[in-house]
C-alpha cells in the first residue's frame, strides 16, 4: 500500500517569458493544514534553555572527557543549572564591554561546553553570535570579523595563536578576546599593544554578575550570522532570525512526536560535528529545547568510536564519511569472522531488510536477530543509539540500507543548507520506502521543483525533476550586506537551492543533481559529477573519487583516493611491491582500478561517455588543509581543478594517446 506523505497546495505554473515552469507547491502531510507556527509568547531561543534550567536545574546538561596523565576518563558533566548561572554571568560580562543588543559576537574553536554557553550569553542579551570556522585558515576568520563588524570574540585557547595573527588587520572592530580557558601575559601584551583586551575564562567570568536584567527580545531579531564556506568565492553571511532558529528546532519535535518519540531528560547526544554549522547546532538546540544531555568529542577523530562508546548516546547526527567508515569497520569484522559468521550474517540481514521492506518498524522487523546477531555492531555505537541522523551529503544507498538493518536504530536521512536553517526535507522515521531519498519537507516549509530547461529537467514531467525551490518559515533573511546575491537566489518569495530534485512516487523528495556541478562534454552531452562520483563509490575499493569533464572533451577522468588495504591486497596477489604511494603510481594498479570502477559504472548502467577514461590515483585523502574539501568534507571543485590542473591535462594525454 503506497501513502503520499505530501499534499498538494498550489497548482504548477506554465513556462512564460524568462521564467521556466514549475511543478505544484507540496507541503508535509504533517502540515496539511498550514505550516506550524511558533507559539504566541514565544520570543527567543534563549526560553528554550532558560525553561529547561528552571525545570530541571539538576539535570546533566555539557560534558567531557576528563584527562588524567594524558589517558581520557569518564564523562564529567556541567547541570542546566550551573551551564544558566554561567550563560548569566558570561553574559553580563559581555555588556560590561559596551557590547549591546544587536551587537555581534564571534566564536572560534571546537565543540566544548564553553561554546554552547557563549552562545547562550549571547542570546541572553539578544546579542547576535557569529561563528568563527575552527576550520577555516586565519584569512577567513579575519574576513568574518571584519565583515560582520565582531567586537567581541571567545576563542578556543590553541586558537589564540591564530587570532593574534590576524589581528592586526581586525583591530577596528575586535576590541574584547576571551579564552575558553587560560591566556599567557605574553599573549595579553601582544593584544594590547593592538588595543585589544584579553581575558582568560574565569577572569572573564568575574567581571559579570548573576541578576544583570535581561532586555526584551524580539521574533525578528538576529540570533546569528552563520558563514558558509560555500565551494566557490568569499564566505556568505546567512542571517537567521530567532524566530528561524525556534521554528526549525519546533518543526524537528512535532516530527518525532508524530512519527517516532520525542527527546526527553534521559536522552543524550554526541556533539561531534562542528558547531560552527547549522546542523550540528539545530539538533543541539533541540537537546537543550528537551532538557537532553550533550557530550562533546575529545576533537580527534582518532578516539571518535572511543567517545562514543563511552558516552552511550541515544541521538547521534553523521555526515557520510562517517557512516561509510562505521560500514567498512563492521564488514571488515564480519568478512575475517569465517565463513560460518558471513553466512549466518547475510541471513540474518536478509530476513530482517525483507521485513522492513514490508513495512514492519525498525524494533519490530527481527527483535532477536537484533539481539543475537546484530548487537555487536549497536554496541560499537555505545549500545544505547536509537536515532541516527544523516545530512550535509547523499548517504550511498548501501550504508544506508546496512545501518537501518543492522545498527537497531531509527535512521533518517534529511537534506539542508544554512539558507534554510538546517533540514528542511527529512525521511519519516520507521518509513523504509525512504531509504535513498531525503523524504518529505519540513512542517515549516513548502517545496516545488522548477524546470531547468538548458539541462533538461522538466518538472511538468510524469517524473517530475528541477531545482528545488523553498517557501516558509525557517528560510534565511538574506546574505549580510550582499544584496546581490539574495536578488539571485530569492525571487518572488522562493529561494533557489540550486540542487535538483526528483519527486518520488510517496512524496519524498530525490537529490539527483547540482545546478552547478554540470559538465557539457565536447558532444554536447551533460554529465552530473555528482552522480557520477556516488556511482563510481560504490566501488569498495575507493575511498574518495573526484570526477573532472572538460567541456572540450568528450569523456570524464578522475583523481581517487584507494583504500590502502584493498590495494595492498591486490599487490601481493599480484606479485608487486612497494610501499602505498608508490602503488599509487604504479601502472598496472592504476589500470585494474579503473577497469574496477568502470566496471561499478556498467553494473549501475552508466552510459558511455559517462565512463571514466583515466585515473590518477592520490595517497593522501583529500583533505581541509589543502582547502580541497569544505568542513562537512564536500568537495572544492574549483580548489581541486587548481590543485589538480597538471595530473588532469596528463590524464588528458595520456587517454587520448590510448585511444589513437
Amino acid at each position: 500500500m503506497s501513502v503520499n506523505y505530501t499534499v498538494k497546495v498550489e497548482e504548477s505554473r506554465p513556462a512564460s517569458g524568462e521564467k521556466p515552469s514549475a511543478g505544484p507547491v507540496y507541503r508535509s502531510i504533517y502540515a496539511k493544514d498550514g505550516l506550524m507556527e511558533v507559539p504566541a509568547g514565544m520570543q527567543s531561543p534563549w526560553e528554550f534553555f532558560s525553561d529547561s534550567a528552571k525545570r530541571n536545574p539538576e539535570n546533566r546538561m555539557l560534558g567531557r572527557r576528563a584527562v588524567i596523565d594524558s589517558k581520557a576518563g569518564p564523562y564529567v558533566w556541567i547541570t542546566y543549572g550551573e551551564a544558566y548561572d554561567s550563560a548569566l554571568q558570561i553574559g553580563s560580562a559581555i555588556r560590561s564591554r559596551g557590547v549591546n543588543p544587536g551587537d555581534r559576537c564571534g566564536i572560534y574553536g571546537s565543540n566544548c561546553p564553553e561554546w554552547i554557553i557563549s552562545m547562550e550569553a549571547c542570546n541572553s542579551h539578544a546579542i547576535t553570535y557569529v561563528p568563527l570556522y575552527d576550520t577555516l585558515g586565519p584569512n577567513a576568520v579575519e574576513f568574518v570579523i571584519n565583515h560582520a563588524e565582531v567586537s567581541i570574540a571567545f576563542v578556543q585557547e590553541n586558537k589564540i595563536p591564530a587570532m593574534l595573527t590576524c589581528l592586526p588587520k581586525c583591530s577596528s572592530y575586535l576590541k574584547t578576546i576571551v579564552s575558553f580557558g587560560e591566556i599567557s601575559s605574553i599573549q595579553k601584551k601582544e593584544a594590547e599593544d593592538l588595543g585589544v583586551s584579553c581575558f582568560s575564562w574565569k577572569e572573564f567570568a568575574l567581571l559579570g554578575c548573576v541578576d544583570h536584567e535581561l532586555p526584551s527580545k524580539q521574533r525578528t531579531g538576529i540570533c546569528t550570522i552563520m558563514y558558509t564556506s560555500g565551494t566557490t568565492g568569499e564566505p556568505k553571511g546567512v542571517i537567521l532570525t530567532n524566530e528561524a532558529i525556534m521554528a526549525e528546532v519546533l518543526s524537528t519535535d512535532q516530527l518525532l512526536f508524530e512519527t517516532d518519540r520525542v527527546a526527553t531528560a534521559d536522552d543524550s547526544y554526541f556533539s561531534f560535528l562542528p558547531l560552527a554549522h547549522v546542523y550540528d547546532q539545530i539538533i543541539e538546540t533541540y537537546c537543550i529545547y528537551r532538557g537532553s544531555s550533550i557530550g562533546f568529542w575529545q576533537g580527534d577523530v582518532r578516539y571518535l568510536m572511543e567517545d562514543i562508546v563511552e558516552l552511550k548516546p541515544t541521538f547521534f547526527s553523521g555526515v557520510p564519511r562517517i557512516y561509510d567508515r562505521i560500514y567498512t569497520g563492521a564488514m571488515g569484522k564480519i568478512s575475517s569472522g569465517g565463513a560460518l559468521k558471513k553466512t549466518l550474517f547475510q541471513y540474518a540481514y536478509n530476513y530482517k531488510l525483507g521485513n522492513l521492506e514490508k513495512g514492519l518498524k525498525q524494533d519490530e522487523a527481527a527483535p532477536l536477530l537484533d539481539k543475537f546477531v546484530f548487537n555487536k555492531i549497536k554496541q560499537g555505537l555505545g549500545g544505547q543509539i536509537r536515532v541516527m541522523l544523516s545530512g550535509a551529503a547523499p548517504l550511498s544507498r548501501h550504508v544506508e540500507e546496512f545501518l537501518r538493518v543492522s545498527c537497531g536504530a531509527v535512521l533518517s536521512q534529511g537534506y539542508g543548507l544554512t539558507e534554510s536553517c538546517g533540514g528542511c526535507f527529512t525521511s519519516i522515521a520507521n518509513v523504509f520506502s525512504m531509504t535513498g531519498t531525503v523524504g518529505v519537507p519540513m512542517t515549516t516549509i513548502e517545496a516545488r521543483l522548477e524546470s531547468v530547461p538548458e539541462l533538461g529537467y522538466d518538472a511538468l514531467a510524469s517524473v517530475p525533476r528541477g531545482e528545488i525551490c523553498l517557501r516558509g518559515k525557517t528560510l534565511f533573511s538574506g546574505y549580510n550586506k550582499r544584496q546581490d546575491l539574495n536578488e539571485e537566489v530569492l525571487v518572488d518569495g522562493w529561494f533557489h537551492t540550486g540542487d535538483i530534485g526528483e519527486w518520488q512516487p510517496n512524496g519524498a523528495m530525490k537529490i539527483i543533481d547540482r545546478k552547478k556541478n554540470i559538465f557539457k562534454l565536447s558532444q554536447g552531452e551533460y554529465i552530473a559529477v555528482e552522480n557520477l562520483e556516488n556511482t563510481y563509490s560504490r566501488c569498495s575499493l575507493v575511498t574518495s573519487i573526484w570526477v573532472y569533464g572538460n567541456s572540450f572533451e568528450s569523456f570524464p577522468v578522475a583523481v581517487v583516493v584507494p583504500d590502502q588495504k584493498a590495494l595492498e591486497e591486490w599487490a601481493t596477489n599480484n606479485n608487486q611491491t612497494g610501499d602505498f604511494r608508490l602503488l599509487c603510481e604504479n601502472l598496472k594498479a592504476r589500470k585494474y582500478i579503473l577497469n574496477e570502477l568502470n566496471s561499478t559504472g556498467q553494473k549501475n548502467k552508466l552510459r558511455g561517455f559517462e565512463m571514466l577514461r583515466a585515473v590518477h590515483l592520490e595517497p593522501n585523502p583529500f583533505d581541509i588543509e589543502r582547502d580541497l574539501v569544505t568542513p562537512t568534507f564536500k568537495l572544492k571543485r574549483p580548489q581541486l581543478l587548481k590543485y589538480y590542473k597538471d595530473c588532469i591535462d596528463e590524464l588528458y594525454e595520456e587517454a587520448k594517446r590510448r585511444m589513437e
